[in-house]
């Protein structure tokens, strides 16, 4: 298994190479400068100007089952300048706060040459390599192949390959560990006990494993693409999970470069520059992954709603970008790793779904409704969470249901669902994910669970007018 590596020329800058016959569990990288963590928070020392030629990547060499960058097999002649530069990535950051993805991905590859790739999903982050393709500096690309990835991506794969004129290497999971995971669990374990497990043997492992040859990444991530784990992102970053060649913390930067940009403006960025997409976008997918944790969305719905649909909205990562989960406020996870907590049992998110048609239902309040068995009028509630992304996408359609519904004998509420209520919630109001809505009939103690992701006002006052 080898990294993925691939440039758009025959020469790299900089370099680093691993033994050929070392065993996957020793594997060690001969250094080439060196990391180090400074007393200031978000500073690493790296050697610079380090630069070497190397074959072709066309060259095809031999095969090397070990994990290494597959220009990093090639030997070759060193030079390397002495000097040392301290880095602060925080300030860094912020000096390139309001600059384009173009002139990030130029930065990130002038200062690491080939010791920095970019980690492509198959998705719209085919947006970072027509980017690197324009500065005109050698870049390499990598991907994980979990083995169940939708056959639309794979060919996609081979169309970027023809395209930029690049061989993708990929990175795969062990498989003993996948055959341990299936016998004991099944195939779609994930469906019960969350996402987690499969991902961190199918993703998160060998990830791990293409990184150690590295001393920085570059991933698509943006800050609109995920509620609540990726809203502060910074463009440059000392990585706060994974390693890179020099080994411990502060050894692997994380550069971000699309973290500003609007999803909109990448997709204009694409169809201006005619890069070719996979054909999933074209049927509603928007978030792409692996095929059973993915689905197509509908309008109206947030992206990341197409990913892991089962679980809470508020932590949907799947280990890769980790580091963006709080573990002291907003977003820690829960017992299964799969829901979202706060550590007061509270947030200070803005309340939503205000109106003067809406009534707001209190612990009690809801209770009591629920107990009712004979109401004097029905009643459809959201269970919701303010911090919820998608929640927030149909504020505005359920507020106009509350607006149409005035005076017709319907009552519309909202309950807020997330922190210390949120286990009430779950054990007796059908909370499975923010949010959910319920219908609590005139003669009918027991509420009826709205069953579609469809939450434009339209559908919504089907729902009503079908049980009502």
């Amino acid at each position: 298994m080898a990294l993925a590596v691939t440039s758009s020329s025959s020469s790299f800058s900089g370099s680093c190479f691993l033994r050929s016959n070392a065993s996957s569990s020793d594997l060690k990288a001969a250094q080439i400068g060196s990391f180090r963590v400074l007393d200031r928070q978000g500073m690493v020392n790296l050697s610079s100007q380090r630069r070497c030629a190397v074959r072709p990547v066309n060259a095809e060499p031999k095969r090397n089952d070990s994990m290494v960058p597959q220009a990093a097999a090639t030997t070759f002649d060193l030079e390397m300048s002495e000097k040392v530069e301290a880095v602060d990535y925080e300030r860094l950051a912020k000096e390139l706060e309001k600059a384009s993805p173009l002139e990030i991905i130029d930065k990130a590859l002038e200062k690491f040459g080939n010791d920095i790739a970019i980690a492509f999903s198959g998705a719209e982050d085919v947006a970072l390599i027509e980017y690197a393709k324009l500065t005109g500096r050698p870049f390499r690309v990598f991907s994980l192949d979990t083995g169940r990835l939708n056959p639309e991506t794979y060919q996609f794969f081979d169309e970027v390959e023809k395209h930029y004129g690049i061989h993708i290497e990929y990175m795969f999971p062990d498989a003993v560990e996948v055959q341990a995971l299936v016998r004991s669990k099944g195939l779609f374990s994930f469906y019960e006990d969350g996402h987690q497990e499969c991902c961190r043997v199918r993703k998160v492992r060998p990830l791990r494993r293409a990184l150690k040859g590295l001393r920085a990444w570059i991933t698509g991530q943006r800050k609109d693409q995920s509620p609540g784990t990726r809203s502060e992102i910074p463009v440059v970053q000392v990585d706060p999970v994974f390693e890179g060649i020099d080994g411990g913390i502060g050894s692997l930067v994380k550069w971000n470069p699309l973290a500003n940009v609007d999803g909109k403006d990448i997709w204009n960025f694409l169809r201006a520059m005619n890069v070719p997409v996979n054909s999933l976008h074209s049927q509603g997918y928007v978030s792409i992954g692996c095929e059973p944790c993915t689905r197509a969305v509908l309008p109206g719905q947030h992206e990341r709603e197409g990913r892991w649909w089962w679980e809470d909205a508020k932590a949907k990562e799947c280990g890769l970008h980790k580091g963006n989960l709080k573990q002291n406020g907003a977003a820690h996870l829960n017992g299964n790793g799969n829901g979202a907590a706060y550590a007061n049992g509270t947030a200070t998110e803005s309340d939503i779904f205000n109106s003067q048609n809406l009534v707001t239902l209190s612990r009690p309040g809801i209770e009591n409704l629920a107990k009712l068995e004979d109401r004097r009028e029905p009643w459809i509630v959201v269970l919701y969470a303010p911090w919820c992304r998608f929640c927030q996408a149909m504020e505005a359609s359920y507020v106009e249901l509350a607006d149409k519904l005035a005076g017709s004998g319907v009552k519309v509420g909202k309950f807020r669902a997330d922190g210390d209520q949120k286990e009430y919630a779950k054990k007796e109001l059908q909370l499975g994910s923010f949010p959910t809505i319920l219908f609590f009939p005139r003669h009918s103690s027991k509420p009826i669970k709205y069953p579609s992701e469809k939450r434009d006002v339209d559908s919504l006052m089907a729902f009503v007018n079908a049980l009502r």
